[in-house]
């Protein structure tokens, strides 16, 4: 083990993949403390689900490295694979097999056997709180719990680091919020997490984060860091009638250089509009709701949340 790895358990250098001259992942350069939820936010073909494959030894970079708990990957990954869990983005156990059935089976492709499997078993289930469905078929349970399971099976070997590629997605918010609670206990315990999303409240809840867009990092650090150092201006809520013509009418106005604002988005039914002069850009709104008969309910400064930032670092 080198090191540098010893309080590190993943360390990248100019990690880079391409597929012929497409370039997926692009000198990205970043590290995984240990006992931390690391996640990587950004848009589908953004690279993360890449940079995944290549921390698993899955791919070889095209150039660039990966120290993987304190091995490099390109050299040694089959050192490394029995101390890592995965969950792919995709779910990943057999719908036709039981609850059981498909512990049994991942449990045996990781060496575990008698005693040891059925103990590691009653812990997964346990920790999924699947007691008494150990014999349901997996197609029959809800996409919140078949997360929990495939959590359940990507950690019956008790790894020291997780890879979880866009573990929740397509899952309902309440089940989201269930899962990484579970992250949370496992994290406790001194596990790593290495997780995809391109949910801003999930990423809220890493410990640490890097934006990812078009295979490079353009922001990385805890949340609070993030929006501190990458957020230009602040952030007024308007509430108002009508809130895609109002969004339209700003867009429209910003293009002919007669707003300050520095960006304008639609979230639910509200507009943030971001600014570096706030008071200036509430005259200049209420001047044109008012010109154009909108109705105003609200219009409020707020503390800029990490989807602000995130929106304003892509543009």
């Amino acid at each position: 083990m080198s090191e540098s790895g010893n309080n590190k358990t993943i360390i990248a250098r100019d990690l880079t993949k391409k597929f012929g001259d497409f370039t997926a992942v692009d000198r990205i350069n970043f590290q995984v403390n240990r006992g931390e939820i690391f996640s990587f936010l950004g848009p589908n073909g953004s690279g993360k689900t890449t940079t995944i494959r290549m921390l698993l030894g899955l791919i070889k970079p095209t150039s660039g490295s990966a120290e993987v708990l304190g091995e490099e990957m390109n050299q040694n990954p089959e050192l490394i694979r029995p101390q890592v869990g995965y969950m792919s983005q995709r779910f990943s156990l057999y719908n036709d097999l039981t609850v059981k059935q498909n512990l049994v089976f991942y449990g045996r492709v990781y060496g575990l056997s008698n005693d040891m499997l059925r103990e590691r078993i009653q812990e997964a289930v346990q920790m999924a709180g699947l007691e008494g469905h150990e014999h349901t078929k997996t197609a029959e349970l809800s996409g919140g719990w078949r997360q929990r399971l495939a959590l359940g099976a990507a950690i019956l070997h008790r790894p020291e680091l997780i890879f979880l590629d866009e573990p929740t997605a397509g899952v309902d918010p309440v089940s989201r919020r269930e899962f990484w609670e579970l992250l949370y206990e496992l994290v406790s315990g001194g596990v790593t997490i290495f997780a995809t999303t391109h949910y801003m409240d999930e990423a809220e809840h890493s410990h640490r984060l890097a934006f990812i867009q078009r295979g490079r990092i353009i922001a990385i650090g805890t949340p609070e860091q993030i929006k501190s150092e990458k957020m230009q201006g602040q952030v007024l809520e308007i509430g108002c009638r009508k809130p895609e013509q109002a969004l339209a009418l700003l867009r429209s106005e910003i293009e002919k250089n007669k707003l300050s604002f520095e960006d304008v988005s639609l979230y639910g039914a509200l507009i943030h509009v971001v600014a570096t002069d706030i008071p200036r850009a509430r005259s200049e709104t209420t001047a044109i709701f008012d010109e154009a008969g909108i109705e105003l309910d609200h219009m409020d400064e707020i503390e800029p949340s990490l989807e602000d930032v995130f929106i304003a670092s892509m543009r």
